[in-house]
């Protein structure tokens, strides 16, 4: 019989290796751990439940802004020192922004516990928000920005203009490292304005995973976390996404594209919506390795792509279904594009072979295991579960609706998302020398 997950207000006695245990302080942080004592490191992950979906339009690319932020110091910890703090110990740390959530995590020896969580702590707290750091970290954005979008092939596409011509609502239209022009105009007074309301405990879940002690670490948690107020109420965001009524194209010249290419994407439902399952199963039909139908179809078979690859995009919200692919250099683009579209037509049509489903859902089962044997990839997976449906439990209830999926379904879903009138089609094609 499955209990249901429940956030205590704190341990009486140590649980279990491998138990899943929540505890929720007075302010509103979340914590899950989970005890693994194979090897002796401890994954430390702090997500905050603000991306750049969060965003107001004219005031964008904050989130990530923050990823860098975040290591420009607080009340007791200088700037850059978050990091060398941790790489001293011999530890790791990093940090990362999506549509949905920004999160900052820590791998330490399992004796450094305290030292990442005071870390997390102090930052949560007392982040220097000044003037010079913001100066500072909006022109390492610039540089990021220039690094691995302005000047990188077909990267604008990737990044920002697919969901820039496919989406309608604000929250998913732009991107995640957001509009140098906002970021310019954006005052001091704005930056911390976002902060105050978003990097707050109520809006954060905390995941420890690895050699530790549970009730020790409650403790040290009660010790660092417990006295930073909470926010205020965390405003909802709108993402609903109105159905596709037409076909929208948009021709895009590449200045360091090599070939030309094409990206056809599809409007599919929130993560948590029940064909999540079809569509994952979907993809790795589709993409999943050089005996996917697209791989073999396009690069093997007909030869009309050099590279290829796709599937969903992984956000909270209404999502995208995605293919891109670059045309090979002796085929003409109406090839490219007329085979992929054929391909996405077959899939709602013709039988899928029960041989291609199990397939698929096996490598999904390898890829549910291969998650799980490193403390951090695991430590992030209970912040997301946690994030998006308040119980990290549901993990390990997943693998069970993947193995429900029949080729009814992959078909019924096929033919409801994979429509003329749902996509958008990108052609990108290389700047002609003038």
């Amino acid at each position: 019989m499955k209990r249901n997950f429940q956030f205590l207000n704190t341990l009486d006695q140590e649980p279990e290796e491998q138990q899943i245990v929540g505890i929720q302080l007075n302010n509103g942080l979340q914590v899950v751990m989970l005890k693994n004592q194979r090897t002796p490191i401890v994954a430390v992950d702090l997500w905050y439940k603000v991306g750049s979906k969060d965003e107001q339009p004219g005031k964008s690319g904050f989130a990530h802004l923050f990823e860098h932020m975040m290591f420009e110091g607080s009340q007791n910890v200088g700037k850059a020192e978050h990091m060398k703090l941790i790489n001293d110990v011999g530890g790791m740390v990093n940090g990362s922004t999506t549509q949905d959530r920004t999160n900052y995590w820590e791998i330490v020896p399992a004796n450094q516990l305290e030292l990442a969580l005071w870390l997390e702590a102090d930052r949560m707290q007392s982040l220097h928000v000044t003037r010079e750091n913001f100066d500072n970290q909006r022109a390492t954005v610039k540089e990021e920005r220039r690094l691995r979008i302005d000047n990188q092939p077909y990267m604008r596409v990737l990044y920002e203009l697919k969901d820039e011509i496919a989406y309608s609502n604000f929250a998913y239209k732009h991107s995640v490292i957001g509009s140098m022009e906002d970021l310019d105009r954006a005052t001091l007074q704005d930056v911390r304005d976002f902060h105050d309301l978003y990097y707050r405990p109520n809006n954060a879940v905390l995941t420890l995973v690895g050699d530790f002690q549970m009730c020790h670490a409650a403790e040290l948690i009660q010790k660092y976390f417990s006295p930073i107020p909470a926010g205020q109420s965390i405003p909802p965001v709108n993402l609903t996404e109105p159905p596709g009524k037409q076909e929208i194209r948009f021709n895009y010249e590449d200045q360091f594209a090599p070939f030309p290419a094409i990206s056809v994407a599809f409007k599919i439902p929130e993560r948590t919506h029940p064909d999540y399952y079809a569509l994952e199963i979907l993809e790795k039909i589709l993409f999943d390795g050089e005996s996917s139908r697209f791989y073999s179809r396009l690069v093997e078979e007909d030869q009309v792509a050099l590279h290829v690859f796709g599937g969903q995009d992984g956000k909270f919200g209404p999502g995208l279904f995605f293919i891109f692919a670059q045309l090979h250099p002796q085929k003409h683009f109406s090839d490219l594009e007329n085979t992929i579209l054929q391909e996405f037509e077959k899939i709602g049509q013709d039988a899928i072979s029960k041989q291609e489903l199990v397939k698929a859902q096996n490598k999904i089962r390898h890829d549910f295991i291969s998650q799980q044997e490193s403390v951090r990839s695991l430590a992030d997976l209970l912040c997301f579960y946690t994030t998006l449906s308040g119980n990290p439990e549901q993990l390990y209830r997943e693998m069970s609706r993947f193995e429900k999926v029949t080729v009814d379904d992959l078909q019924r879903v096929a033919r409801k998302y994979f429509s003329a009138t749902n996509r958008s089609i990108i052609e990108i094609y290389p700047r002609k020398e003038s």
